[in-house]
């Protein structure tokens, strides 16, 4: 039996890793003789920098940017060295959970250093990058970054402008004379697990915005900004990319890193699961688990369990997701390719307590799991007809 663990982060709990790794210890406590692929997996969310690297066995490398706030601080970022491709995750630079309740501040905070990891990935020689636009902190519409790779805004008095998104609206001069010119032939491709437009109800500002400190007001002024550089991004670049699917993702990063740098938008875990190599995996297995923090209707949006099952029905594979909690549609998933769907919990359980025990849960759904899978494959052996001898009929 082989058996393919391939789960998303439980929030909160346990990463992707020691989720597949609880797993992993379940499969094996039923069925020592199980082999068992650990392949931890994102949507291009919290935890995917760290699940490309696992799964391609890229190095982890370190660079010194500013945070969403331009303070200093330590950031990691992916480098695949034979392939020539950068790993760079929106978040280890202008990450919202790297900022205190307090500090965000949707109308300043910044984008720079997702820049400054650009510039590192292409001092390295980098033909690609694989963008990953989860968490972010900020609002700026990527400004910080394409000024953090050479691009000046100017006010009307040619001065520069403040750093965020608030700022530009005084927006006069989009100065691209100065952009690192490597971006030319540089590939990029942005993961995003949204659909959102730049601007208006759904846009960035909007329904983003105020996760990361924006009020009702401050939320109208950054949708005005925005919209302000947009149309100064279009009449330099001659094309407009604002009501593009996406464009919202990360405060406008999807918008910039279409319009400047001509990437490609794709879901997370499509692009995750590529560079994991799912579909050689797939091959080889005979089960596949994975799971997350909840399972319901709204992870047909590209969450990870429903990658894996689309994957998985295409490749004829049953795929089991088991989650900490089921909420609400979550039965549509079957007709996503999950072929059954378990909550971990054993008997009424405090939030609290199901954080805890969340490995140790993992561990025993899978081997529970492990088990009925053994039963049904000695039952149907014992049960399956005798072969017919050959060399009786004529053959």
């Amino acid at each position: 039996m082989h058996v393919l663990l391939c789960p998303d982060s439980f929030k909160d709990a346990l990463s992707a890793r020691d989720a597949a790794a609880a797993m992993a210890c379940g499969i094996q406590r039923a069925l020592p003789e199980a082999r068992t692929q650990i392949c931890p997996l994102a949507d291009g969310g919290e935890g995917s920098l760290e699940a490309l690297i696992m799964a391609t066995g890229a190095e982890r490398r370190q660079a010194t940017v500013q945070d969403a706030l331009g303070r200093s601080t330590c950031a990691s970022w992916g480098w695949l060295a034979d392939a020539r491709t950068a790993y760079i995750e929106l978040a280890e630079a202008s990450g919202l959970q790297a900022l205190g309740p307090a500090e965000r501040d949707a109308r300043i905070t910044t984008t720079f250093g997702v820049g400054e990891l650009f510039r590192a990935a292409l001092d390295a020689g980098a033909e690609k990058v694989l963008l990953l636009l989860g968490g972010s902190a900020t609002n700026d519409a990527g400004t910080g970054m394409l000024t953090a790779l050479g691009a000046k805004l100017l006010d009307a008095h040619g001065q520069k402008l403040a750093p965020g998104g608030a700022a530009l609206a005084d927006l006069e001069t989009l100065d691209l004379s100065g952009l690192d010119p490597r971006l030319k032939t540089l590939q990029v491709e942005a993961a995003v697990d949204v659909d959102n437009p730049l601007l208006g109800r759904r846009g960035a500002s909007a329904v983003f915005g105020p996760q990361k400190g924006a009020s009702p007001e401050d939320v109208n002024a950054l949708d005005a900004a925005l919209g302000h550089f947009a149309d100064i991004a279009a009449s330099v670049l001659g094309k407009d990319d604002r009501d593009m699917a996406g464009a919202g993702a990360a405060g406008g990063m999807g918008f910039a890193a279409r319009a400047f740098m001509g990437a490609t938008l794709k879901p997370g875990i499509d692009m995750i699961m590529e560079q994991a190599g799912m579909a050689e995996r797939l091959a080889t297995a005979d089960l596949v688990i994975t799971g997350e923090g909840k399972l319901d209707g709204q992870s047909l949006s590209g969450k990870t369990p429903i990658g894996v099952s689309r994957a998985g029905k295409a490749a004829g594979k049953p795929v089991v997701v088991l989650a900490g909690a089921l909420g609400d549609g979550w039965q549509a998933c079957y007709d996503e390719g999950v072929t059954a769907a378990f909550a971990l919990a054993d008997g009424p359980l405090a939030l609290e307590n199901a954080v805890a025990r969340t490995a140790e849960l993992l561990a025993d759904r899978c081997e529970s799991i492990a088990r009925l899978w053994h039963g049904a494959a000695k039952t149907a052996e014992t049960t399956a007809p005798p072969l017919k001898s050959r060399g009786t009929d004529g053959m």
